[in-house]
């Protein structure tokens, strides 16, 4: 399991509480490889990320290149939508960029 935190900077405040710099998502480029499904009820990011990449905590990568609410790991059912074909390369871009903040 991936932890898409290990490059995120930690920080202090002058009370010595600590506190992670809020992660900076990629912008997530379209290949022709791309899957394209359509979400069922019982369909859930995570699920969907263990189906087609084997690790269900990439399921960010899909609620990233999908224009849906962040707040949920369930999809609107009947929306369509798209799966990165690389997910390795999208956490590659996640990591490089938050590791040069």
């Amino acid at each position: 399991m991936a932890n898409r935190y290990k490059n995120t900077k930690q920080l202090k405040t002058t009370e010595g509480r600590r506190y992670l710099l809020n992660s900076v998502y990629p912008d997530i480029p379209f290949s022709e490889d791309d899957y394209y499904v359509i979400s069922t009820g019982g369909d859930r990011y995570d699920t969907l990320a263990q189906q087609f990449y084997g690790d269900s905590s990439l399921w960010w990568v899909i609620a990233a290149a999908n224009t849906s609410k962040r707040d949920s790991i369930i999809p609107k059912p009947g929306a369509q939508l798209r799966i990165p074909a690389d997910g390795p390369s999208v956490v590659a871009l996640f990591e490089d960029l938050n590791r040069k903040r």
